[in-house]
């Protein structure tokens, strides 16, 4: 790779970031496929199989072979969220033999994985995680471990029906990634934000961008910009969330809501969790698994003595959206809502974000 490739700099507070720009020929992209694969394990959009309607089903899965990836993938039902934070991880197991005692803790990270194709609303999905698990106060270090032994190829995506990323500021990834690629056509424009995605694009032939590729990238762009169909009011919304608290809606989508936590286990940014320690009948060992959990369950807030702070299906269902339109964005300055619509396609009564935000906002249900 020439070292005049042109660069971007971009000020963030009082640091910088250095964005380097290169064009990839398609026929080129197997082979940097198989120069990561060499490298450690690759997830990648594959399809699954077909729904009852003859349309794909995407899902993120472990593959060696290019041939297997589909890049031009809508949206996958589940996010990647499950090799970073699995449903079901033990956090510590015990042995006890004689006088002794033995604790072991894994991290659950043998080598590094390669993420291969996330669309931006997934990169920021863990963009938004980071602030809380890994740069937060009380950091996850299971979480911690696997992001630090990420690396991440984001593509471009084409906005489906129920995507309201744009809404959200999640229709771009500004940061989070390694490498970013937009199809151009015949050829890739590579956004490059790491020395290991320059080590690795040494290995193919690339080229630096000229006038005609930035106009094909603003094009681009632009076809984006132009297909999204859902749309999230925002403004103000945060004090709107507070003068509705008792709002009427919230009962009106609490008698659709089956309380079923389909929800969480689709979004790409729910972590809430419970740990449970189990002990063997002969006391020899034990082990403490933490497992994701949904705010809409119905023991989600229950305690010891069996009282429950919140019983009823729509306060359940109304603090899942203070969390991610309220508390979140009054922690960290953005929603934790990324917009990539995972919910609403999966909800089995058919409530979307789009809707009851509309309807809190008095535009209707």
């Amino acid at each position: 790779m020439k070292k005049r490739a042109r660069r971007h700099r971009r000020e963030e507070g009082h640091g910088r970031t250095d964005m380097i720009f290169r064009t990839l020929g398609k026929a080129e992209l197997p082979k940097l496929f198989g120069v990561m694969a060499a490298g450690g394990k690759i997830v990648a959009p594959v399809e699954a199989g077909r729904d009852r309607e003859n349309r794909p089903v995407y899902v993120f899965r472990e593959t060696a072979r290019f041939e297997e990836a589909a890049l031009s993938y809508t949206t996958t039902k589940l996010p990647a969220k499950r090799y970073f934070l699995p449903y079901r991880e033990d956090l510590a197991t015990f042995r006890i033999e004689g006088d002794d005692w033995q604790k072991l803790v894994d991290y659950n990270v043998d080598r590094p994985r390669i993420f291969f194709g996330l669309h931006p609303c997934d990169i920021n999905a863990l963009n938004r995680l980071d602030k809380v698990l890994l740069n937060g106060v009380y950091p996850m270090p299971y979480y911690v471990a696997k992001r630090k032994n990420m690396f991440i190829v984001g593509i471009d995506c084409l906005p489906q029906p129920y995507c309201f990323c744009r809404s959200m500021g999640a229709d771009t990834a500004l940061h989070g990634f390694d490498m970013f690629l937009t199809d151009l056509g015949d050829d890739y424009f590579v956004e490059i934000l790491s020395d290991t995605a320059y080590n690795f694009l040494r290995c193919v032939r690339t080229s630096e961008p000229g006038e005609d590729d930035h106009a094909r990238y603003m094009k681009a762009v632009s076809r984006k910009n132009d297909k999204f169909i859902a749309h999230v009011d925002t403004t103000d919304l945060t004090k709107i969330l507070d003068m509705e608290f008792q709002s009427e809606v919230w009962k009106q989508w609490g008698d659709r809501c089956l309380a079923c936590g389909t929800c969480a286990n689709v979004c790409p940014t729910c972590y809430c969790y419970g740990v449970e320690e189990t002990v063997s009948v002969d006391l020899g060992s034990a082990r403490k698994t933490k497992t994701l959990y949904s705010c809409n369950l119905l023991d989600f807030a229950e305690v010891a003595g069996g009282h429950n702070f919140r019983p009823e299906r729509h306060v359940r269902l109304k603090y899942r959206y203070y969390h991610k339109h309220r508390g979140f964005v009054e922690a960290y300055e953005e929603p934790l809502c990324v917009g990539c619509g995972r919910c609403g396609e999966s909800c089995l009564a058919g409530i979307t974000v789009p809707e009851v935000i509309a309807s809190v906002r008095g535009e209707g249900a």
